[in-house]
């Protein structure tokens, strides 16, 4: 009987009713806990929004609980794959750092600075270290500040040195495989990992060989002999760990099997335990040190530790040390509590009603092909102002318009591609969101002040509808 009860779909007034009370708990949570409102915070926030949903569908639209049961488990258990991937993800960082992956990498990398093209090797070497980790907001952190006291000691103003380290780093965490916030895009439209990544190539290189252009330009005029931080870094990585060019063979396998499209998780899976023996092979050492035992139990143990819990290591500068701290699979739990309340949410809004009547407003703009995407655009960049936080921002993106782009018979990586053009490389140009207040305090520069310049982070977006417009490799169904 309750399918004959009338306004089951409620307006878009009353839909927007649990997203603006999520808006205020996370503004709220941001105040109190700043950027570690992702450990706890936003996921309180997420499930007492989905609580209001449930409420409101309940009680003035008549709902059942069922529905809105059924809902969330079908949310959650469509990220199944999702969460598998982060875990592995977890544990190949690890691997990788401790292996002395990713640390070969730097120390050769580094070196390649030149005095005349600071800018241009800035955004290059972060933008790598950023591939390997897949972490900005790490890449940031410890070789983002070394590369900030070169630049002022070169006489480089803090914006336009900000700016080549965040446009590098988010750059690499936008097309890493290890980058949660790649999973998260391509999980929630429903798109292939690897395919999601090749589809993104089409916006990202263009923009990033805008943004090498214009620091390549504007650092040919700045000249300097200070290498103190290039010393340190190359000293202390090599002084902790085995560097051999043996070790590039990780990387390069793995990249021919993503090459090969093998399915995501056996390529991270095998990557994984390339990188692990590579530890026994050449940082026996470091194994034990972590595991605090002797042989090959020791190391075994260290592995072990290495794969699911967190590492310390000490390479005798705090700012070597926090590069090659890592996490592991345990590191990720904030990022999948935090997927699984948002589907929980997300949920609650399509089983109300809510995102239905939230998608209507969109409904007139995607009539065509740029329009669509100039919506998903805004809508992205609006969830990055309104929520403070990317990665809810994409998962309200992509929610909100699944359906339209299905409907409009394109392909859901257009939308993967399109949120992350939209939301992950824009967020650390808001000042208040967890992003822009997070790199902001590591660099010392303000949101502001540094976001002039960010040219790939202002050039993604701007790509994206260009592309659009062009219609470059977007196919739409026939009779659609």
């Amino acid at each position: 009987m309750q399918d004959n009860i009338p306004h089951r779909i409620p307006s878009v007034w009353l839909a927007f009713v649990p997203l603006v009370f999520l808006i205020v708990l996370l503004a709220l949570s941001i105040y109190l806990f700043g950027s570690d409102a992702l450990g706890g915070g936003s996921q309180v926030c997420l499930l007492m929004a989905s609580g209001v949903c449930v409420l409101i569908g309940m009680g003035v639209l008549r709902k059942s609980w069922g529905e809105f049961e059924e809902a969330m488990v079908r949310n959650i258990t469509g990220v199944g794959t999702a969460i598998i991937i982060l875990l592995i993800i977890g544990a190949l960082s690890g691997a990788w750092i401790v292996s002395g992956v990713v640390p070969t990498l730097i120390y050769y990398g580094i070196q390649v600075i030149h005095p005349d093209f600071f800018l241009l090797c800035t955004c290059i070497i972060c933008a790598l270290v950023s591939v390997m980790t897949g972490s900005s907001w790490t890449t940031i952190a410890t070789i983002g500040i070394a590369l900030m006291g070169i630049g002022k000691a070169q006489g480089f103003s803090e914006g336009w040195i900000a700016g080549a380290i965040i446009s590098g780093a988010y750059f690499g965490d936008k097309v890493s495989p290890l980058s949660d916030t790649t999973v998260l895009a391509s999980s929630t439209t429903g798109t292939p990992l690897f395919t999601h990544i090749h589809y993104l190539m089409y916006t990202t290189v263009p923009s990033m060989i805008l943004a090498l252009i214009i620091f390549g330009v504007a650092g040919l005029s700045h000249e300097t002999s200070d290498t103190s931080h290039i010393a340190l870094f190359t000293e202390s990585l090599g002084a902790k760990f085995e560097i051999t060019p043996w070790l590039l063979l990780v990387p390069v396998i793995t990249g021919v099997l993503i090459a090969r499209r093998v399915p995501s998780i056996i390529t991270l899976f095998v990557s994984t335990m390339l990188a692990v023996v590579a530890a026994f092979v050449f940082q026996p050492r470091l194994l034990a040190e972590i595991s605090g035992g002797e042989g090959l139990l020791g190391m075994v143990e260290g592995a072990f530790v290495m794969l699911f819990g967190g590492t310390n290591l000490d390479a005798g500068a705090a700012e070597v040390n926090e590069l090659i701290a890592t996490r592991g699979m345990a590191g990720m739990m904030d990022t999948i509590w935090l997927i699984i309340c948002a589907m929980c949410f997300g949920g609650a809004m399509t089983a109300g009603g809510m995102l239905d009547s939230i998608t209507r407003l969109f409904v007139r703009f995607t009539r065509h092909r740029v329009g669509m995407v100039a919506s998903t655009v805004g809508s992205g960049l609006f969830f990055n102002i309104a929520t403070a936080d990317q990665y809810i921002s994409i998962i309200l993106t992509s929610n909100i318009f699944k359906d339209i782009y299905k409907r409009s018979g394109y392909e859901s990586r257009l939308l993967s591609r399109t949120t992350e053009d939209a939301v992950t490389v824009t967020s650390v140009l808001v000042p208040w969101n967890t992003c822009g207040m997070t790199q902001a305090t590591i660099l010392g520069v303000a949101t502001l002040t540094y976001l002039p310049y960010c040219f790939f982070n202002l050039i993604s977006p701007l790509m994206s509808i260009l592309v659009a417009w062009t219609g470059y490799k977007i196919v739409r169904k026939k009779g659609v």
